[in-house]
């Protein structure tokens, strides 16, 4: 299994990107927007699903953990394959795709290529329980709102420890974003 490519970008085309890992190129699909962030000469690392079929393998690569694991529940989804899964990731970034699996937003899910209502009716109820609660705001004694996001290290780091997504959300939960990275992961696991 490939977790993670890190190499410099060489090539870019129809939403995959080429990955040259010390003179090994791997061919990897990612979502829009980390295909948008991709600079042909720069390095970058993804975390990889390796799929493995009967007359092929691909690798699919995203830009946070997060994304990855979502990508995963995705794929566990009846009728959602990686494609399928690539797309609905596609529509926004994972925050606002898991946001909307965890509201049911059906309507937001049916935007993505290939994938119609059955499917994204499939997906809200299989997983809204899944992959945590509907982002919330927490607004400090200044008035600023914090709110967890997919691109938060702090959750990426409770699930390099273990946690699922949905845990890593719940624990992450009214900690401040103020705080820094190992400060909010001390107090996410003293609970």
């Amino acid at each position: 299994m490939i977790a993670h490519v890190s190499g410099v970008v060489a090539e870019k085309f129809n939403s995959s990107v080429i990955i040259d890992v010390h003179g090994v190129g791997y061919e990897v699909s990612v979502p829009l927007g980390d295909y948008d962030n991709t600079v042909v000469g720069e390095p970058v690392k993804l975390y990889t699903y390796h799929h493995i079929r009967e007359q092929s393998q691909e690798l699919f690569g995203f830009s946070s953990l997060a994304a990855k694991k979502l990508f995963e529940l995705l794929i566990t989804v009846q009728g959602v394959g990686p494609k399928a899964g690539l797309a609905i990731l596609s529509l926004a970034d994972s925050e606002t795709v898991r946001n909307a699996i965890a509201n049911s937003d059906v309507a937001f899910i049916t935007k993505a290529s290939g994938v119609g209502k059955k499917t994204a009716e499939r997906v809200a109820v299989d997983l809204s329980d899944k992959v945590g609660l509907a982002l919330r705001s927490d607004v400090n004694s200044m008035g600023v709102s914090h709110a967890v996001t997919g691109n938060d290290e702090a959750l990426e780091a409770l699930m390099a420890l273990g946690y699922n997504l949905n845990d890593a959300t719940k624990a992450l939960e009214g900690i401040s974003s103020e705080l820094s990275t190992a400060e909010r992961v001390t107090q996410a696991l003293k609970g």
